[in-house]
C-alpha cells in the first residue's frame, strides 16, 4: 500500500515538473502588451509562481530579429527590378518622339533631263534640282508639344513604377515575414505538443495514464510536426516570391529584420484624399486630357495647306540658230506649289480627335471613381483583420493561455480530465497561427493602401504613345482568412 502511494507521488512530481516546463514555453507566445498582469497568472503545480515579467520569446510575432530589413530590400529593388529599366527606356523613346516629330522634312535632290535627242541633231536639257516641303500653320511645334505630352506620361510612369516595386516588395516582405515567424511558432508549438507526448508515455508507463491518452498526445505531436513541415514549404514559397520581386531570384533564404504587430493607423478618409491626390493614376489621365486637347489642335491645323518649293539648274544644250552654232545654256527655274484641301479636309480626324478629347475628359472622373471602388475591399479588409489581431491580443489569445494553464493546473491536482488539456493545447495553437495570419492579412492591406493601390511590382510600364490603363487590377496576395475570434 505505502509502495503505490510512493508510486503515484512519483508520478505527480514527473508530471508536474514536464508539463510546468511545457507551460512555461507555451507562455512565450502570448503577444506582447497583453493585459494579463502577474496577479493574473496562476501557480504552476510545483508551487514556484511565474516570473512577473517573463522573457519574450525571440520566435513571438511582435519580435524583430536581426536579420534582412525592409528598407534594405527595396534598395536591392530599386537597383534590380527590370520594370523600372523599362520605365526609363519609355522616357526616353518619349523625348526621342518629341525630338523627331518637330523636324523638318528633308529636301529632295535629283536629275532632271528634258528633250534629250540623238543623232545629229543633238542637244536636250540636263541639270539639277532641289526640293523643299515647307510645313505652315506650326504644324511641327503642335506635333512636337503632342508627343512632350506623352513625355510627361512617361515620366509619371517612371513614378508609379518605382511605388509599384517599393509597395510590391513591402507585401512581399510582410509575407515573408510571417511565413518565417508562422514557421518559428509551429517549431515551438511542436516541441511542446512532444513533451506533452513524452510526459504522458512516462505517466503510461508507471501506470498514472491510459492508452488512449498516450495515442492522443502522440496524434496531437504528430500534427505539430505536419504543420511545422507545411510551414517550412510556406516559407519557401513566400521568399521566392520576395526575391522574385526584389530580383535577386538566386539570392538564399535570410532572416528577416521587422516587426508584424507594428501596425499602421490608419484613416479611411485621409487614405482615399492621399489616393485620389497622389495617385500617378490621376496624374496619368489628368496628362491623357492635355494630350487629346493638343491632338485635336493639331487635326485642325491639317486645313493649313503646305508649300512644295522646287528650285534647279538646267544645261539646255539646244541650238539657238546662230552661226556659228551655239547651245542656248545655262537656265535655272524654280516651282512654288500648294496643296489645295477641297475633298480632303481632314474631316474623319478632326472628329476622331474630338471625340478623343471628349473621352479623355471624363476619364480623370473615372479613375478618381475606379480607385475609390478598389479601395473599398482593401479597406473592409484591412479593418476586418486589424479588428481580429485587436481582438486576439487583447482578450482571445490571454484567455486562451489562462485556460490552457489552469486545465493544467487542474489536471496535476486530480480536477481535470487529460482530454481537457489537450483541447486547450490545441486552441491555444491555433489561435497561435491565426493570429499571425491575420496580422499578415492587415499588412498586406495596410502596405497596398498605403502604397496608393499600386501593388504588382512586375506590372509592365505602358509604353509611350499608347493608351495608358492608369488604374489596374490590383494583384495582391491574400492570406487565408483566419477565423472570428470568439
Amino acid at each position: 500500500m505505502k509502495n503505490n502511494s510512493w508510486q503515484k507521488f512519483l508520478a505527480r512530481l514527473i508530471f508536474a515538473l514536464a508539463l510546468s516546463t511545457a507551460s512555461l514555453a507555451a507562455q512565450q507566445f502570448i503577444p506582447p502588451q497583453d493585459p494579463i498582469t502577474a496577479s493574473q497568472r496562476i501557480v504552476l503545480a510545483s508551487g514556484v509562481p511565474q516570473d512577473e515579467h517573463p522573457p519574450k520569446s525571440p520566435n513571438a510575432a511582435g519580435s524583430a530579429p536581426e536579420g534582412l530589413t525592409l528598407e534594405e530590400l527595396q534598395r536591392m529593388a530599386l537597383a534590380s527590378n527590370p520594370t523600372l529599366g523599362q520605365a526609363k527606356a519609355g522616357v526616353a523613346a518619349a523625348a526621342g518622339r518629341a525630338l523627331q516629330a518637330g523636324l523638318w522634312p528633308n529636301p529632295t535632290v535629283g536629275y532632271i533631263g528634258e528633250e534629250i535627242r540623238g543623232g545629229s541633231y543633238g542637244g536636250g536639257q540636263h541639270g539639277v534640282f532641289l526640293q523643299q516641303n515647307v510645313i505652315l500653320g506650326s504644324k511641327l511645334g503642335l506635333d512636337r508639344k503632342v508627343r512632350a505630352e506623352e513625355k510627361k506620361q512617361a515620366v509619371v510612369e517612371i513614378e508609379e513604377q518605382r511605388l509599384r516595386v517599393e509597395n510590391g516588395v513591402r507585401i512581399a516582405f510582410y509575407q515573408s515575414l510571417a511565413a518565417q515567424q508562422m514557421l518559428e511558432t509551429r517549431k515551438a508549438l511542436s516541441a511542446l505538443a512532444k513533451d506533452a507526448a513524452d510526459t504522458t508515455q512516462q505517466l503510461f508507463n508507471i501506470g498514472q495514464a491510459d492508452q488512449p491518452d498516450v495515442l492522443q498526445a502522440q496524434v496531437e505531436a504528430d500534427e505539430a510536426d505536419l504543420a511545422v513541415i507545411a510551414a517550412e514549404q510556406e516559407q519557401q514559397r513566400a521568399w521566392r516570391v520576395l526575391t522574385a520581386v526584389v530580383g535577386k531570384p538566386a539570392m538564399e533564404l535570410t532572416t528577416l529584420a521587422g516587426n508584424l504587430e507594428d501596425l499602421p493607423q490608419i484613416d479611411a478618409d485621409q487614405v482615399i484624399e492621399a489616393i485620389l491626390r497622389d495617385s500617378p493614376a490621376i496624374k496619368i489621365a489628368q496628362l491623357e486630357s492635355s494630350h487629346a486637347d493638343l491632338a485635336f489642335t493639331r487635326a485642325r491645323r491639317e486645313l493649313i495647306p503646305d508649300l512644295s518649293v522646287r528650285a534647279g539648274y538646267l544645261n539646255n544644250r539646244e541650238d539657238v540658230g546662230s552661226i556659228p552654232p551655239r547651245a542656248v545654256g545655262s537656265e535655272g527655274f524654280a516651282e512654288v506649289g500648294l496643296n489645295l484641301h477641297i475633298f480632303n479636309r481632314n474631316q474623319g480626324n478632326i472628329e476622331a480627335a474630338k471625340a478623343d478629347r471628349e473621352r479623355a475628359q471624363f476619364e480623370a472622373q473615372r479613375v478618381s471613381l475606379s480607385l475609390r471602388r478598389l479601395a473599398a475591399p482593401v479597406l473592409q479588409s484591412y479593418s476586418t483583420s486589424r479588428s481580429i489581431v485587436e481582438r486576439y491580443k487583447a482578450r482571445t489569445l490571454p484567455n486562451a493561455q489562462k485556460a490552457y494553464d489552469l486545465y493544467l493546473h487542474k489536471y496535476h491536482e486530480g480536477a481535470a480530465a487529460y482530454p481537457q488539456v489537450l483541447i486547450a493545447q490545441r486552441t491555444l495553437f491555433q489561435l497561435q497561427s491565426s493570429y499571425i495570419t491575420a496580422l499578415e492579412n492587415a499588412w498586406m492591406g495596410a502596405a497596398a493602401l498605403q502604397g496608393l493601390l499600386l501593388t504588382d511590382p512586375l506590372d509592365l510600364p505602358a509604353a509611350p504613345g499608347e493608351l495608358d490603363r492608369p488604374v489596374r487590377e490590383i494583384n495582391m496576395p491574400v492570406a487565408e482568412t483566419s477565423g472570428t475570434p470568439r
